[in-house]
């Protein structure tokens, strides 16, 4: 470990440009993780039950703000979610709600 030199302002401009591209590069595995969840039927019936958990689309209001505001968290979640996929890989989004919302559990069996 080195010390800190408040006056090596190379260092800090190296130091900061080493965090960018760790930033980037972890920024790039996250979204191809998330390439690879949704090009498999399994992989959007798991993100599905998660967005369904997390209700991106429901009201959170409640009369108790504790869970109101538990609701909430867990709405933004989903938004988060929700708006990696829809960057990332749309047109998989169009094909898990179909999967979904055709009246069958997205292995063409029905639901009851």
């Amino acid at each position: 470990m080195r010390n800190y030199d408040p006056t090596d302002l190379d260092s800090q401009q190296r130091d900061a440009r080493d965090a960018r591209m760790r930033k980037t590069a972890e920024l790039e595995v996250a979204a191809q993780d998330i390439r690879w969840l949704m090009e498999s039927k399994r992989g959007r019936r798991i993100l599905w039950r998660i967005l369904e958990t997390a209700g991106p689309f429901r009201s959170s209001f409640d009369a108790n703000a504790l869970r109101m505001a538990f609701n909430e968290g867990l709405r933004y979640a989903g938004n988060k979610l929700l708006t990696e996929v829809m960057t990332l890989c749309p047109e998989q989004y169009t094909v898990m709600v179909k999967e979904n919302t055709d009246g069958n559990d997205g292995n063409g069996k029905p639901t009851n």
